[in-house]
C-alpha cells in the first residue's frame, strides 16, 4: 500500500527532494502531490539574473517541465498555496479550499525577499509601490524586464551578490543604474573589507555607481503615485524610475510557526532533516535550520535532499547531515569572485597569505589551520579556484610553499588533484553534480565535453565550475575527449558549419531570420542568441533581398545608435577618411546646441562623437546633421583613417586621403562578422596607423602602394600580414573589396580580422585574393558589387520610423508556460 507524501515547495530544494526519492525506488512507496505558489514548473532561480541580463530566456531556465512531474505520476498543484498544516489529523489545507491528506509531509517553502523599513515603500498592504520591485522570482524578472522598456533610471539596494546582479542585468537593459548598499563593504557576506574596496572599484569601472554607508528611509512618488527618487537618513537623496530591494531574504516559515512547529531563524531540524517536533514532517531548504544555520546556497541544499531521501526511503536510516562547508564561485556583474571559508584568521596560529593588485581589481587571501586549508578569496583571479576547492573541500595536502596555493608555481597537476577528489564532491553547485556522475556519465559513452555538460546539467548555472568539470572529464576519459559538433556550428541554434548553413540558406532561398530558423533549426525553434549573426550573414548574403525583421536585431541596429551607459546615445556621422568642413562644423555645433548634446568627442577613427542623445531625439538630430551614418554601432565596415597625403605633407609619396576617401565611399556600412577599421597612409611613417589596422594600405612611392591585413591595436597589439604590393590605386580598392567580402564569407561570428588571417594563413588569402588561385575571385568581387549596389543610409530610411515604439524602448513580454490548477 503506498502511503501518501505532500511536499509543500515546487522550488529547487523541494524537488531535489523529490529526485532523490524516485532515485531511491520512492515512486512505488508514495503517492506524491507538490503544492508551489507559482504558477509554473520547477526552476532554477539562480538564473534569474541571466534572464534580467538578457543571456537567458525565461523558458531555458526550467529545470522541470510538466511531462516529468507526470511522467513520474507526481500531482503538481501549481499556483495553489497551502495555508494551514493540522498536525494531529494529518491534513494540509490550501487557499484552493482543498484539503488533502499526508503520512509525511516535506516543507521546502524556500525563502522570501526582505523590505527594510521605508516610508513610501508600499502603496498598500499588498502592494508595492508603482515601479518598486523585489528580486526572487520569475515574476519579479519579468516585471523588472518589461518595466525597464519605460524606465531610464534604476537604483539597486543592497550591494550583495543578487543587488550587484540585478544592476548589471538593468543596465544591459540600457538604464543608468546606482546601487546603494548600506554598509561599508560590498558582498561583505563574502568578502572582507579591502576585497570589498576592490569590488567597489570593478564595479564603478563598468559604468555601475555605488553609494556605501547609506541607509534608505523613504521612496519619494509623484502626484500619479508613481517612484520619483529615494531618500537617505543623512538627507541626500537620488531620483530614479525603479527601484530594485536585494537586501537579503527571509525563510518563510510562517506555516510552520502556525503548526506550531519550533522556529528560530528557520523550521528547526534534527540530522536527519526532520522538525523537532514532528516525525512525519521534514524540513528542506533555506526554510530548514540545523544546528544554528540557515543556508542559502544551492550545495548545501543538495546535501540536505539526500540525507533526507535516504530516511525517509528506509535506503539508509543512519543517514545524517552535519552541516556544509560552503565554497562559492561566480561572477557578479562581470567580475569573477570565489569565496569559502574564513574571510580570515582566527587563532594565533592560523596562517594568512594575501596578495593585493588594486589596480587591476585582484585580491587574493589563503587562511590555513594545522595545514589544512581552512578559508580562501579570490577576487578578479580565480585561476586557482579548482585546486582551492578541492583542498577546501576534501583537505588535500598543501604545497610548502603557500604562495603557489595563488600562483602557477608548485601545486599539483590537474590529473593529480582531480583524482584525489572524493566521488561525492560537489562539482556543480547550481545542479548539485558530484564527480561520481560525472565520471559515470563519462563511462557511459559520453566522450565530450558539452555532451556530458548536456546530459549531467553540470556548469549549466551559472558557468564557474566549466573549467573543473572540463578537467575531471578529461580525466575520467583518459585523455580520449572528443569534440562536440556544436562546437562547429556558426550559430548556436542552427547544427551546421558556417559554410554548410550558407549552402543550405542559398539552395533554400532562405531571406530571413525566421525563415532560416523554420527550415534548418532543430523542431523549427528560434534561438535569440543566434538572431544578430544570422541576420548580419543574410545580409551578407543576399544583400538588397535580405528581409530585415526587427526581432532579429540588437538595439543599436535597431535604432542605429550606439547606447551608452545611461540609456542615452552616440551619433557619429560620417566623416569620410576623416576629411571634414566648416559646413558639416557648424551643422554639428547647431545640433549640439539644439538638443543640449552633453559631450562633443574626437574618435580615434578621425570623427565627432555626439554623445547624450535622447532616444526619442534620434531621428531629428540625423534629419537636422543631414549627414551620412558613421556605423559606428554596427558590425560592420566603420572607418577609413587617412594622413594628410601628398597635397600637403612634405613625406608624402601617395594621395592616401583620396584613396580612403574613395575606398571608404565604395563600402560604407557593409555588414560584417564584426567591425571592420580601415586605413590608408600616404608614406611609410605610418601616421594613419595602417599596419594596425584590419586592412590598412601604405604608399611606398613610385605608384605603388603596399596592402596589409589584419593588424590590430586595441586589446590586442598585432603588425598585420603584408597582402600584396600594387601599382595604382584602382588595385587597391579591387582587393580591398575582394578581401573584406572573402574575411564576410568566411569569418566565424564576432571574429576580428587579426585572428581570421593567422587561422586561415595570409598565404592561403593572398593566393585566393590576389592570385585567384580557386577561380573565386569573379564571384567575390560579384558579390561585393551586390552590396555595394544595396548600400541605403539608415539614418535617411531612419528618420520615419519603422514602428511606433522605434524610438521609444519596448521590450516584449517574456512568454511563460502557465500550469493549469487541477
Amino acid at each position: 500500500m503506498t502511503q501518501k507524501l505532500v511536499v509543500v515547495g515546487n522550488g529547487m530544494a523541494g524537488v531535489r527532494a523529490i529526485e532523490e526519492i524516485l532515485l531511491r525506488g520512492g515512486g512505488e512507496t508514495f503517492d506524491i502531490t507538490v503544492f508551489g505558489d507559482e504558477p509554473y514548473g520547477n526552476y532554477n532561480r539562480i538564473l534569474l539574473s541571466n534572464v534580467l541580463a538578457g543571456s537567458d530566456e525565461a523558458d531555458e531556465i526550467y529545470l522541470n517541465g510538466l511531462d516529468w512531474y507526470n511522467d513520474n505520476d507526481i500531482d503538481l498543484r501549481a499556483g495553489v498555496r497551502v495555508v494551514r498544516i493540522d498536525r494531529f489529523a494529518r491534513l494540509v489545507h490550501a487557499d484552493d479550499g482543498s484539503v488533502t491528506r499526508y503520512d509525511y509531509l516535506i516543507l521546502a517553502t524556500g525563502s522570501r525577499s526582505f523590505f527594510p523599513p521605508m516610508a513610501g515603500l508600499w502603496a498598500d498592504d499588498k502592494t508595492l509601490t508603482d515601479g518598486v520591485f523585489g528580486f526572487r522570482t520569475l515574476d519579479d524578472c519579468v516585471g523588472m524586464i518589461n518595466q525597464a522598456a519605460q524606465r531610464t533610471k534604476a537604483v539597486v539596494i543592497g550591494g550583495g551578490l543578487l543587488g550587484l546582479e540585478a544592476a548589471r542585468g538593468l543596465q544591459s537593459r540600457g538604464l543608468t543604474v546606482d546601487v546603494v548598499h548600506a554598509g561599508p563593504t560590498l558582498m561583505n557576506a563574502q568578502l572582507d573589507d579591502t576585497a570589498g574596496a576592490i569590488l567597489r572599484k570593478s564595479v564603478q569601472n563598468i559604468g555601475i555607481t555605488v553609494h556605501v554607508d547609506k541607509r534608505t528611509t523613504e521612496v519619494r512618488t509623484d502626484a500619479d503615485g508613481r517612484l520619483s527618487g529615494i531618500v537617505f537618513s543623512d538627507g541626500d537623496s537620488i531620483d530614479c524610475d525603479m527601484l530594485v530591494i536585494a537586501t537579503g531574504i527571509r525563510p518563510n516559515v510562517g506555516l510552520a510557526q502556525r503548526a506550531g512547529l519550533t522556529v528560530e531563524r528557520a523550521t528547526v531540524v534534527d540530522d536527519q532533516m526532520r522538525s523537532i517536533d514532528d516525525d512525519n514532517i521534514y524540513v528542506v531548504g533555506e526554510c530548514a535550520q540545523h544546528r544554528g544555520q540557515v543556508y542559502g546556497l544551492v550545495a548545501p541544499l543538495w546535501e540536505q535532499a539526500t540525507v533526507l531521501a535516504d530516511h525517509l526511503t528506509g535506503t539508509d536510516t543512519t543517514a545524517a547531515y552535519h552541516g556544509s562547508r560552503t565554497a562559492t564561485k561566480l561572477k557578479v556583474a562581470g567580475v569573477d569572485v570565489a569565496s569559502m571559508g574564513l574571510k580570515a584568521p582566527e587563532l594565533e596560529d592560523d596562517e594568512f597569505v594575501q596578495y593585493s593588485e588594486p589596480r587591476h581589481g585582484v585580491y587574493k587571501t589563503i587562511v590555513i589551520r594545522d595545514g589544512k586549508l581552512v578559508g580562501a578569496t579570490l577576487l578578479g583571479d580565480v585561476s586557482k579556484v579548482s585546486f582551492l576547492t578541492q583542498a577546501f573541500d576534501s583537505g588535500l595536502p598543501l604545497p610548502d610553499e603557500r604562495v603557489s596555493l595563488m600562483f602557477d608555481i608548485g601545486t599539483p597537476d590537474v590529473a593529480v588533484g582531480v583524482s584525489e577528489l572524493s566521488d561525492d564532491a560537489q562539482v556543480c553547485n547550481c545542479n548539485g553534480v558530484s564527480k561520481a556522475t560525472l565520471v559515470s556519465c563519462v563511462q557511459g559513452g559520453e566522450m565530450s565535453l558539452t555532451g556530458v555538460m548536456a546530459k549531467t546539467k553540470a556548469g549549466k548555472g551559472c558557468g564557474s565550475c566549466k573549467e573543473l568539470v572540463g578537467q575531471i572529464v578529461e580525466w575520467a576519459a583518459d585523455g580520449a575527449v572528443t569534440e562536440d559538433p556544436s562546437a562547429s556550428w556558426y550559430v548556436p541554434g542552427i547544427p551546421y558549419d558556417k559554410p554548410t548553413l550558407m549552402r543550405h540558406i542559398r539552395d533554400l532561398e532562405l531571406h530571413s531570420v525566421s525563415s532560416v530558423f523554420s527550415a534548418l533549426a532543430p523542431d523549427g525553434q528560434e534561438d535569440a542568441n543566434s538572431k544578430m549573426a544570422l541576420a548580419s550573414l543574410l545580409e551578407t548574403m543576399w544583400a538588397d533581398e535580405f528581409v530585415d525583421e526587427r526581432d532579429a536585431r540588437f538595439i543599436n541596429d535597431r535604432v542605429h545608435a550606439n547606447i551608452q551607459r545611461d540609456g542615452t546615445f552616440s551619433v557619429v556621422p560620417q566623416m569620410k577618411g576623416g576629411v571634414t568642413n566648416s559646413w558639416q562644423l557648424r551643422r554639428i555645433a547647431e545640433v549640439a546646441d539644439k538638443y543640449a548634446i552633453p559631450m562633443i568627442k574626437l574618435t580615434g577613427g578621425q570623427r565627432i562623437d555626439l554623445l547624450g542623445v535622447r532616444k526619442e531625439d534620434l531621428p531629428a538630430v540625423w534629419a537636422d546633421l543631414d549627414m551620412p551614418s558613421g556605423y559606428a554601432y554596427g558590425k560592420s565596415f566603420r572607418t577609413v583613417k587617412t594622413c594628410v597625403g601628398s597635397d600637403f605633407c612634405r613625406y608624402g609619396l601617395g594621395d592616401s586621403t583620396a584613396l580612403g576617401i574613395a575606398i571608404e565611399e565604395r563600402y560604407q556600412g557593409l555588414a560584417s562578422p564584426a567591425k571592420m577599421k580601415l586605413a590608408v597612409t600616404g608614406c611609410p611613417r605610418n601616421c594613419a596607423e595602417a599596419l594596425c589596422k584590419d586592412l590598412g594600405v601604405v604608399a611606398v612611392g613610385d605608384g605603388r602602394w603596399e596592402i596589409y591585413v589584419g593588424g590590430a591595436a586595441g586589446a590586442h597589439i598585432r603588425k598585420g600580414d603584408l597582402l600584396a604590393t600594387v601599382d595604382d590605386p584602382q588595385t587597391v580598392v579591387t582587393l580591398t573589396g575582394r578581401f573584406l567580402q572573402y574575411y564576410r564569407e568566411n569569418a566565424n561570428w564576432l571574429e576580428r580580422t587579426y585572428k581570421f588571417v593567422p587561422r586561415v594563413g595570409i598565404d592561403k588569402i593572398r593566393g585566393i585574393v590576389v592570385d585567384d588561385a580557386d577561380g573565386i575571385a569573379e564571384y567575390l568581387d560579384a558579390n561585393m558589387q551586390k552590396s555595394v549596389d544595396a548600400y541605403r543610409d539608415p539614418w535617411q530610411d531612419g528618420r520615419k520610423p519603422v514602428s511606433e515604439g522605434q524610438f521609444r524602448t519596448s521590450l516584449p513580454l517574456l512568454p511563460l508556460p502557465q500550469v493549469p490548477v487541477r
